[in-house]
């Protein structure tokens, strides 16, 4: 999939992102808030508008789309990018982590990967801010924030 960007002097910006089969998707995003999309059926084909967005409109929709709401598949992990190319992931403690007992101050996620755990899920309950003292257990969903380095030192002491 491919996405171009361009400005639009005095309206704002457009992105083009193709879709496979010559279908395109272009969105606008407007200086003041609004977004507009168009369908493109094939290069040759005028845009048509199919929705029009105001700003918190799009920005509700949009955390609707990237799984903030609702998740109906649970992977092992997760990624959202932040600005700056920060990943905000989840991480379920399989069977058997060499983590699972540990508290996050034994365990030293931080120093040994420079992933900050920054919530832990367990069961219905959220973990807010999780102190060190905060113990592991098998089947927590621990939420973390970092380079996608970072990421990939921890998935490697994950399972051990």
């Amino acid at each position: 999939m491919t996405i171009t960007e361009s400005d639009l002097p005095g309206v704002g910006k457009k992105f083009e992102i193709e879709l496979g089969g010559g279908e395109e998707m272009i969105v606008v995003i407007h200086n003041t808030g609004k977004r507009e999309v168009f369908r493109r059926s094939d290069p040759d084909a005028d845009s048509e508008k199919a929705f029009e967005f105001s700003d918190d409109l799009a920005r509700t929709i949009g955390s609707i789309i990237e799984g903030a709401y609702f998740q109906p598949v649970e992977p092992e992990t997760q990624e959202t990018t932040l600005p700056g190319g920060i990943l905000l992931e989840w991480y379920e403690l399989p069977p058997g982590s060499p983590l699972v007992g540990e508290t996050l101050e034994s365990a030293d996620i931080g120093n040994r990967t420079g992933l900050a755990v920054v919530a832990i899920q367990r069961g219905d309950e959220v973990i807010d801010s999780p102190d060190a003292g905060t113990t592991l257990g098998e089947g927590d969903t621990l939420i973390g924030v970092g380079t996608p380095e970072n990421c990939a030192a921890f998935e490697e002491i994950l399972t051990g």
